[in-house]
Order: C-alpha cells, then sequence, then structure tokens
C-alpha cells in the first residue's frame, strides 16, 4: 500500500497543529565541542515537545482530523507513542486506552496515567501490546491511533521536516533515529531529496536496514537499551516507498554509543535524552556517520521521555515551618 504525502498536505498539517504543538526550537552547536571540529551541529530540539517527544504531532493529526466514538481512542506503544496519544487525548476531551509492554520504563507508565488514559501492560514487546490493542479495537469500536504505519501519523510527524527545514535551511545533511519509521518517512516525504537524509538505527534492532536490503519491510531483531522506543520488529509499509526513494542510508549505532551520546548531551548541553532520542547524535559521536569540517549537520533529538535523572524528594514545608 502507497500513500500520496505531498507538500501541500504536510504544509497544511502544519498549519492546523499550530495552538495545539510546540515550535521547538533549533540549537546550533559548535562540533569542536564534541571532536568534530570545523562541523556545525543544528539540533532541533523535539524532545520539549508536549508530552515529551515528536509523537504528539501525529496523534493530534488524527484526533483533529478524524470522527471520534464514544469508546475513544485506543493505540500500541513501547511509550512515547502512548504518552503522546493519552496527552492528545485529554487535550481534545476523549478517552484513551493505552496498551504497552513490559519494556515500556515506569516513567513512561506513569505519564500515560497522569494523563488520565486507561493503561495495560501486555506481553515483552511492542508487538504483544500492538496484538492486544487490536482486540480492544474490534471489541469496543475505538479508534485505533496506529504508532507510525497510518497516513495521519505520517502526516503529522512530517511536520517536524517542514518545521526544521524553515528553521535551519541549507544543511548538508539530516539525521533521524528510526523505530517504526512514521517520522522519518514523514520527514522524508518533506525534504524529496533536497537534504541528504539518513536514518540511524540501534545495531539491536535493524528494521529499516534490514528492509532496505530486503527491498520490502521484513521482521528483525527487536531489542537493545532503546528497545521501548526503536524496536518495533519491523518498519511499516507506508513509509517504506519513502525511504527506498530518498533516505539516503542508514547507520547502525551500538548501545554503548547511544548511552555514550545521553552522557555526552547532559554533559555539554545538559540536556535530558532517552535513548532513542539520542540515538541520530550517537552515530555522529561514534564516527558511524562522517562529517567534514565546514558541514552543517542536522540532528533531530526526537525524545526525553527517561528515567535517567532523579531529583531529589524532600518533604514539603508547612506554612507554620516556613515562619520559623
Amino acid at each position: 500500500m502507497t500513500i500520496a504525502l505531498t507538500t501541500v498536505q504536510i504544509r497544511e498539517a502544519a498549519q492546523r497543529l499550530r495552538g495545539y504543538v510546540r515550535q521547538t526550537p533549533v540549537l546550533e552547536v559548535d562540533g569542536d565541542d564534541f571532536g568534530l571540529p570545523g562541523v556545525t551541529l543544528v539540533l532541533k530540539q523535539e524532545y520539549l515537545q508536549h508530552a515529551g517527544s515528536f509523537k504528539t504531532r501525529g496523534a493530534l493529526t488524527h484526533l483533529l482530523t478524524r470522527e471520534i466514538p464514544a469508546a475513544g481512542v485506543v493505540a500500541a506503544s513501547g511509550g512515547n507513542h502512548g504518552c503522546a496519544v493519552a496527552y492528545a487525548a485529554r487535550r481534545m476531551g476523549k478517552q484513551a486506552t493505552i496498551f504497552v509492554p513490559g519494556v515500556c520504563p515506569p516513567g513512561k507508565r506513569e505519564l500515560i496515567a497522569s494523563y488520565g488514559a486507561t493503561l495495560r501492560v501486555v506481553g515483552d514487546r511492542y508487538a504483544d501490546a500492538l496484538a492486544a490493542s487490536e482486540d480492544f479495537q474490534r471489541d469496543s469500536g475505538a479508534l485505533a491511533i496506529h504508532a507510525f504505519d497510518q497516513p495521519e501519523t505520517m502526516l503529522g510527524q512530517a511536520t517536524v521536516g517542514f518545521e526544521f527545514e524553515h528553521q535551519a535551511p541549507a544543511l548538508d545533511a539530516v539525521l533521524v533515529a528510526v523505530g517504526g519509521g512514521g517520522l522519518i518517512g514523514g520527514i522524508a516525504a518533506w525534504y524529496q531529496g533536497r537534504t541528504r537524509l539518513i536514518g540511524v538505527e540501534p545495531e539491536a534492532a535493524p528494521t529499516l536496514a534490514h528492509a532496505l536490503a530486503a527491498g520490502h519491510p521484513v521482521e528483525a531483531p527487536a531489542g537493545g537499551v532503546a528497545a521501548d522506543s526503536l524496536a518495533p520488529r519491523q518498519v511499516g509499509t507506508l513509509m517504506f516507498p519513502f525511504a527506498q526513494r530518498y533516505v539516503d542510508h542508514v547507520a547502525l549505532v551500538s548501545d554503548e554509543a547511544i548511552v555514550a551520546a545521553q552522557q555526552a548531551l547532559w554533559r555539554g548541553l545538559r540536556i535530558v535524552a532517552e535513548p532513542g532520542g539520542a540515538a541520530a547524535f550517537a552515530a555522529l559521536l561514534s564516527g558511524r556517520v562522517a562529517v567534514q569540517p565546514g558541514q552543517r549537520i542536522g540532528v533531530l533529538l526526537c525524545g526525553a521521555n527517561t528515567d535517567a535523572v532523579h531529583f531529589p524528594s524532600l518533604p514539603i514545608a508547612s506554612a507554620k515551618d516556613s515562619a520559623k
């Protein structure tokens, strides 16, 4: 199955989302700070989006363009998509039921529940949660919002590319992490080859790399440190034609490189990124993507729903105590 995802549709989607999503900022960084002399890094800070990731764009596009039944919406997610759908449903006054696998971190489960959604934990991986959500959809009549393989999802994620190009034109390359591929597929539909687009995947979850080698989506390993966001077993059928045509290549990064990128972002910029959110940056730091002095390289930091930072819990002082 293929879809026509045009730049006109993407512009219209971006206009529709105004007032619902944040225009996330871009940060220019001297690559020398990270061992990349002469390179300018242009970081798109999509982790500052509502619910902590780009997924909110796709979720809201569904709720703004489709008729929502009385049973509300249902979604399966490794974590971030569930957070986004739960947030979007609350924003629009609708009920949401979210299925997540056991690999979903506690922090993401807590965030989903905090938005008032019904949370159900099923199985070990995303595919288990997806199967359970499909059973629930058939029984309840709720509207299914797929994490990556629906036109509305890809259309919403494509607005990241629209926004990034307007904020930072003339980039030599843009690096994007790949899970199910809705994000890179949407961004590819926007850029259409005007900028070199590089996908980045964990070595433990090479879904797009395997699909491109086979010529069609195929099942791949689904593990690693970013398994809650970048391990759906295979990429979507809707995004694949865009990836085949417009993605230059896929770089694979180790779990160690992803963790090192998380640490570098924190040390150098005080940015807290989850493993999936730091994967694109990891490809640069580990040398899996080669860059040259004088280049401007765009990097999408796409998610920050992590338990990596813990702040102390202190008792709240009463007014009487404060007066002492």
